[in-house]
């Protein structure tokens, strides 16, 4: 087994390309045009000068040519079972100002088809990719997306309903004391959960140790926050926040794509319709972390980005 771990870097400078590409504020686009983007400068980055080629302009790097990617093994490192895509180099990492000028928050996503007895080691393993990317040792805000939750539906009031019955209750209860010991150890200071409805919000406050402080919600269908879910929510003492995530935020298709042989592909993985070497194996994306730092007294986002990790069974 291989542990591919994906990272965008810091998407706040990394130029236009990134962060401006339209229907970029989606998650989903702005977690594959990072990647890609990141991927992209790695492979520009550690590219043979034309010296190397013989001075041939045909022979360097190309973006639409494939076949003159420089070799995998060139711009990604492999740490036991982690491979890292790309190198990582964690010298350049840390926050400008001192950790107390900072409000930082973390969302993670477990994916669908990811192994949910793992979840406590996602969780950890997240986290701390976050925090050593930052040089920081805690963020204020931990918010969890579970796979197969959303608001749909004509109204409100219909979409509440319909989000009472989504997702696994047992599942997600099981997950929760991975978090609540981050919290314990002073990790993170306040955690949070995703588009949890009025009943579902209810159900869970009524099992768990240490409460949700934030519920994050989509309300891009139905318009309007459901009134059920801000009654409960003003009792609990318990802040809402939208958002326009997507929760199935990496499908397994769209990542191997990303590490393809294709045109806008990485390289990394085989493809033996093109007779083209890479890793081969089963691929299951397993988590995706997206941090946020943002200055408080200026209320700028000094950092942000993302994290991916998925296993390959070779």
């Amino acid at each position: 087994m291989t542990r591919l771990i994906l990272s965008t870097s810091n998407i706040m400078t990394g130029g236009p390309s990134i962060i401006r590409k339209p229907g970029a504020d989606r998650s989903n686009l702005e977690l594959t045009n990072s990647l890609r983007s990141n991927f992209l400068a790695a492979q520009q980055d550690y590219s043979p000068p034309l010296s190397a080629t013989n001075g041939s302009p045909g022979s360097s790097y190309d973006g639409d040519q494939p076949s003159h990617r420089p070799q995998a093994s060139v711009w990604t490192t492999r740490q036991g079972s982690d491979f890292y895509i790309p190198t990582i180099d964690w010298s350049l990492s840390g926050l400008a100002e001192e950790r107390s000028q900072y409000d930082i928050t973390v969302k993670l996503f477990y994916l669908p088809g990811a192994d949910v007895k793992e979840r406590e080691r996602y969780t950890k393993d997240a986290v701390g990719l976050v925090l050593k990317e930052l040089g920081v040792e805690s963020v204020d805000l931990l918010i969890v997306s579970f796979p197969g939750m959303s608001f749909d539906g004509d109204c409100e009031w219909e979409a509440d309903k319909r989000n009472s019955a989504q997702g696994n209750d047992e599942e997600e209860i099981e997950s929760w004391p991975a978090l609540e010991e981050l919290h314990t150890q002073g990790i993170v200071k306040k955690l949070g959960l995703a588009e949890f409805g009025s009943e579902k919000l209810a159900r869970f406050l009524a099992r768990v140790k240490v409460r949700p402080k934030v519920d994050q919600v989509n309300v891009k269908d139905c318009c309007n926050v459901p009134p059920p879910l801000l009654k409960l929510a003003k009792l609990e003492r318990i802040e809402l926040l939208t958002h326009n995530d997507c929760t199935d935020i990496l499908p397994s298709g769209t990542l191997r794509e990303l590490l393809g042989q294709g045109v806008r592909g990485a390289g990394v993985l085989s493809e033996s319709k093109r007779g083209l070497d890479g890793m081969k194996g089963d691929l299951t994306p397993e988590w995706v972390v997206k941090y946020t730092a943002v200055v408080r007294d200026r209320g700028v986002i000094e950092n942000k980005g993302y994290f991916a990790a998925a296993e390959l069974e070779e």
